[in-house]
C-alpha cells in the first residue's frame, strides 16, 4: 500500500487493480475509462509453478485460467512514465515487470491478452 501510495504522490499512478477472483479480464478493465483497451503480453511475466500445475491437473485452458486466477500478478498499475514508476516501485521493495500497454478500444474490447505459445508450460 505505501508503494501505490508513493505512485500516487509522485503524480505517476493513473490507476490501480488488485488482481483478485476474476483475474485479470475481470478486474483491469474496471479501472480504465470507457474507449480505452488493455493489451496486456502474457511474456512479461515468470507464471509461478502452481499454476501451470493447476492447469495440467484440471485440464485448464490458458484463458479460463487467467479469468479464475492472478497468475502471479498482485496489482496491476496504470502510470504515465513506466520507467518512473519502475524505479520507484522497485525502490519500494516490490517486483515490477511491464504487463503492457493501454490502446484506444476496438469494437468494444476492453482487454485483450496475447499468449505466447507454451505459456503454461505445457
Amino acid at each position: 500500500m505505501q508503494s501505490l501510495l508513493a505512485l500516487h504522490r509522485a503524480g505517476l499512478l493513473k490507476a490501480a487493480a488488485h488482481i483478485t477472483g476474476g483475474g485479470l479480464p475481470g478486474n483491469l478493465p474496471r479501472v480504465l475509462p470507457e474507449g480505452l483497451c488493455a493489451v496486456i503480453d502474457a511474456a512479461g511475466w515468470r507464471l509461478p509453478p502452481v499454476f501451470a500445475w493447476l492447469a495440467r491437473a484440471g485440464g485448464v485452458a490458458a484463458e479460463e485460467m487467467l479469468r479464475v486466477f492472478n497468475c502471479g500478478v498482485g496489482m496491476a498499475v496504470v502510470v504515465s512514465d513506466a520507467e518512473a514508476a519502475s524505479a520507484l516501485l522497485t525502490g519500494h521493495g516490490e517486483t515490477v515487470f511491464p504487463l503492457g500497454r493501454i490502446e484506444t478500444a476496438g469494437d468494444g474490447e476492453t482487454i485483450r491478452i496475447d499468449l505466447p505459445a507454451g505459456w503454461l508450460g505445457t
